[in-house]
């Protein structure tokens, strides 16, 4: 079985639902780059290195799951950001002890966010409304003492892709203890109603994008055409496999 992949030196690791309590007891940085954002990260250098450096690459996008099959006969898992949260909110229910500290790009989100969060039974919840960062020079030193202070057990970025990995590898470094963080963006907000209601069965057969499209047609369809950038270079370029 294939556990992990090498694309342009990103290490992608290859599990699926059935491992999940395996991996949401441990510390480090959980990203789930989409199509699109991979398609750019020649251009978006401080992204770029930071899903280099993040201990948990996962496969978001079903799109670039399918390119590694037709392209490369490789079959992995694709396990989305929707995929993790959901069974880690089904996880935060039966441990409602813990303490969570969320990452929100505004109010209406961040009160949207702790309602659900509340509802799952969880009474410790920090949010944490983030300024608009510039990547090349980001810094927040506010943000690192009250993670601190509030000590949670999982930090959930939930801003744009392309700003909160550069964030949360920022946080890792920066705080020099071990915090699980993860770096799901949007994906809360189909939990929440915030975005397009995304369920199981919709991401079970990666059309997650076509009701995203619809929902907000001004937006997506312009990035998943930039997304198309991503079948050149999983064609031409060397994908290593780590059984």
């Amino acid at each position: 079985m294939i556990s992990k992949i090498v694309f342009k030196k990103i290490k992608f690791i290859n599990i699926n639902y059935k491992n999940f309590n395996e991996y949401v007891v441990k510390k480090g940085l959980f990203v789930f780059p989409s199509g699109p954002a991979l398609a750019n990260i020649n251009v978006f250098n401080q992204y770029y290195t930071s899903i280099q450096k993040a201990d948990f690459v996962f496969f978001d996008s079903g799109f670039f799951v399918l390119l590694l099959k037709i392209f490369k006969n490789i079959n992995v898992h694709k396990f989305s950001g929707y995929k993790f949260l959901n069974l880690f909110f089904n996880y935060l229910k039966k441990n409602k002890k813990k303490k969570i500290f969320c990452i929100d790009p505004n109010s209406n989100f961040s009160k949207s966010n702790r309602r659900y969060i509340k509802k799952l039974g969880i009474k410790k919840i920090y949010n944490y409304i983030a300024p608009n960062y510039d990547v090349d020079t980001l810094s927040d030193r506010k943000l690192l003492k009250l993670i601190i202070k509030f000590n949670p057990d999982y930090i959930i970025i939930n801003i744009g892709g392309g700003t909160q990995e550069v964030l949360g590898c920022y946080i890792r470094k920066k705080l020099g203890i071990k915090k699980t963080i993860f770096c799901t963006g949007a994906a809360i907000s189909f939990f929440t109603k915030d975005q397009a209601p995304i369920s199981d069965l919709i991401d079970k057969y990666y059309l997650g994008w076509l009701l995203r499209l619809l929902f907000n047609p001004m937006i997506f369809l312009k990035r998943y055409i930039v997304g198309l950038k991503l079948i050149p270079m999983v064609i031409f370029n060397k994908i290593r496999v780590i059984n």
